[in-house]
């Protein structure tokens, strides 16, 4: 080959040294190596071929190039990769890895499937398809722990927490929404937490209207979740740990006639502060003599004008003291049916729905779930699925990732570290063989995640 035909660049670091010279001449490479991970934990879960299923394909049988099934993977596998935008699908058309997700020859396989392709496969779902879709993904999660945990778990607790999607442009229900200064969308994420372990699962989102109050649809999202977990693990206790936006009457009363047990924050008002000042009152006392932040912890009964009865109320008096500052007063309440201690439901509970903020962050930052651009509603309410799905196998990814490095690393880091890894891609008659650094340098953790998928050594 005529070397003036090979894309390359050089570089003279050293005018004592050879030149280096950066030849792009390797054919059937990619960056995205480590995506065969997110395929391998694909095919145990089945869980695209699952999703696939709740679509309905209304196109001409055959007029038909890419199947339902391959422009589903080829969305969810490109966001995983962190190609959010079906414009990136260009730049893949011919990569030799992102053909394998998709089950074709990586080196004579047809070319993905185009921006308009996957543009028109997006906008064409409808309302049933998203509700089948959002039960599949659940279900698929859900059955997944299932197996993991052998049918046996003794407390099921799910949270769920809403986020702004920030819009650009004439997009269907966006609203301005005050609270976060913004033109946007509001979806809610919801997880669930298997005994006592420290991650948090996604198994929901959705989108809503950016003037949605937070309690909007939350009954909804919460009979289904509760619905599929005690068809799942039938003897498990369920809890609910909410913030206060999602705090009302009505909520409450569906907890309690489902037997579910519920921490729920609780906004301050004048009563509340009332029966919290004598607490307030000793907490400051013992700030002013330690000079630190301190906290007393409390309960009474209490019950809203729109109540149908008095609830169990934790309070937290708190007064925050920094250095070089006047104390502040930080009353905190929430509303529970648990019968432990104030202390206990507050910092062994309730705080532990704060890890709902990292589980955002890496759907945002991670994945960009904030990327709902089309100006069909039912279109970013797919791409948020979409991102879900793509979140879940990392999620596991994660997990199987236990004891190495990469065990608390968070999407961006997972994907740096075991996705982006240069392959070259050699077909024999009986095999395709994936060239990978020897010096990879997370080469046991991604070892350790193959043979745990499937592999064999």
């Amino acid at each position: 080959m005529a070397t003036h035909c090979i894309p390359q660049v050089s570089f003279k670091f050293d005018p004592k040294a050879k030149p280096v010279v950066a030849a792009f001449d390797v054919a059937h490479a990619s960056s995205d190596g480590g995506a065969v991970l997110l395929k391998a934990l694909d095919t145990q879960w089945g869980l695209t071929e699952r999703l696939a299923g709740c679509l309905v394909d209304l196109r001409q049988p055959g007029k038909v190039q890419h199947q339902g099934l391959e422009l589903l993977r080829q969305r969810i596998f490109g966001l995983a990769c962190g190609y959010a935008d079906c414009n990136d699908a260009a730049r893949l058309a011919d990569d030799v890895i992102h053909k394998l997700l998709l089950d074709r020859d990586p080196i004579t396989g047809p070319a993905l499937a185009s921006q308009p392709t996957l543009s028109r496969f997006e906008n064409t779902v409808g309302r049933r398809e998203l509700i089948a879709l959002g039960h599949a993904l659940a279900d698929t999660v859900i059955a997944h722990h299932r197996r993991r945990l052998k049918g046996r778990a003794t407390r099921l607790t799910i949270d769920f927490d809403p986020t702004d999607d920030p819009t650009h442009g004439q997009q269907e229900m966006a609203f301005f929404n005050g609270h976060y200064d913004t033109w946007c969308y509001l979806p809610v994420v919801a997880t669930v937490t298997f005994n006592d372990e420290p991650r948090q699962y996604a198994v929901a989102a959705v989108l809503r209207p950016g003037n949605a109050p937070a309690k909007r649809g939350a009954i909804g999202l919460l009979r289904r979740l509760i619905r599929q977990l005690r068809k799942a693990f039938s003897g498990a206790v369920l809890r609910v740990r909410l913030d206060g936006g999602f705090a009302s009457n009505p909520l409450f009363d569906f907890l309690e006639a489902e037997g579910v047990e519920y921490v729920v924050g609780m906004a301050s008002n004048a009563r509340l502060e009332k029966r919290i000042r004598r607490l307030m009152g000793k907490a400051r006392m013992r700030a002013k003599a330690t000079g630190r932040t301190e906290h007393l912890y409390g309960e009474t009964r209490y019950a809203a004008k729109t109540w149908s009865r008095k609830r169990r109320i934790i309070m937290k008096a708190e007064v925050v003291r920094h250095p070089g500052r006047d104390p502040k007063n930080n009353p905190r309440f929430v509303v529970t049916n648990l019968p432990d201690e104030p202390q206990t439901v507050y910092e062994q509970i309730y705080c532990q729905r704060g890890d709902m903020e990292n589980r955002l962050k890496e759907l945002h930052h991670g994945l960009e779930m904030d990327r709902t651009s089309c100006s069909r509603f039912l279109a970013n309410q797919f791409r948020v699925l979409l991102t879900l799905a793509a979140y879940s196998l990392f999620q596991e990814l994660q997990r199987r990732a236990g004891g190495t490095a990469c065990a608390d690393a968070q999407v961006t880091t997972l994907r740096e570290r075991l996705i982006k890894l240069a392959v070259w891609v050699e077909r024999s008659a009986r095999r395709i063989v994936l060239h990978l650094p020897a010096t990879f340098p997370w080469l046991r953790a991604w070892r350790q995640i193959a043979c745990a998928v499937g592999a064999t050594p």
